[in-house]
């Protein structure tokens, strides 16, 4: 009876996913859409009401910039996607495999297709909806964690404003590229998800160290700038811990992005 139900649990949830993930592609378009009409009209209340007044077109655009590549940043992704991912593309086989642990048998092209494991469906739909929801989820930490700023800030307010925005464009540009590319089933997903996570790492304690040497930083600003930054290295260091296991040796993940299946 209690495996009865849990059948029934495990199909009704894979339906779900499959429901979920499959008209992710044709909705790109509509969520670019809702992106553009919420983020822009943050970034337009942050641009009209920076924390210091831009005395030239130097100062303006220090406030202007960062913001117009936070709004366009997905866009970007979304665009490189379409130019070296093209949709309904069969892409090759790596010619050196990296993931090495358990046993496995090769498969072709067709065999992976027919396989029942095949496609960024299941388990796998959690984590595509987990890189899509940390695009919004950190540029909303940024609006309300980081003042707009312009070059007539202090040098400190100046460096912390420049780095968590070049960090934030950076990572919304790569987690957006990343969910693309395990929609699209192209094999380097895992090895570029892995990239990601650890610039994602790195980023964090370059900020920290970038930020903490910045001349006359006020403590209580350092205070409130540190749980961003703790924050988005615990969230990164947890999406290690949890999927990277899940990449290497889930045979739905071998079968769709490796063509390998469990010996």
């Amino acid at each position: 009876m209690v495996g009865t139900r849990f059948d029934a649990m495990k199909t009704r949830l894979f339906r779900q996913s499959v429901r979920l993930v499959t008209p992710l592609e044709d909705k790109s378009r509509l969520l670019l859409l809702g992106w553009t009409i919420v983020v822009a009209a943050a970034c337009l209340l942050r641009i009209a009401f920076p924390v210091t007044p831009a005395t030239g077109i130097t100062d303006a655009l220090i406030l202007y910039v960062p913001h117009m590549l936070i709004l366009t940043s997905p866009f970007f992704a979304y665009w490189a996607a379409n130019a070296l991912l093209p949709r309904g593309t069969e892409f090759a086989q790596p010619a050196i495999r990296l993931a090495r642990l358990g046993r496995w048998r090769p498969l072709n092209a067709l065999s992976a297709r027919d396989h029942p494991a095949f496609g960024p469906v299941g388990i796998m739909a959690s984590l595509l909806i987990g890189m899509l929801l940390n695009v919004p989820i950190r540029t909303a930490e940024f609006m309300t964690a980081v003042p707009a700023m312009t070059g007539s800030a202090p040098l400190w307010g100046q460096m912390i404003y420049m780095a968590m925005a070049t960090d934030l464009i950076a990572m919304n540009f790569l987690y957006t590229l990343c969910f693309f590319m395990a929609l699209r089933r192209h094999p380097f997903f895992p090895r570029m998800l892995l990239l990601t996570w650890g610039l994602d790492v790195a980023s964090q304690i370059l900020v920290a160290n970038y930020v903490g040497s910045a001349p006359f930083l006020p403590t209580s600003v350092a205070a409130s700038i540190a749980p961003l930054l703790d924050s988005n290295l615990k969230k990164a260091a947890i999406s290690i811990a949890i999927w990277l296991p899940y990449l290497l040796l889930s045979e739905r993940v071998n079968v769709t992005y490796r063509w390998r299946q469990s010996a």
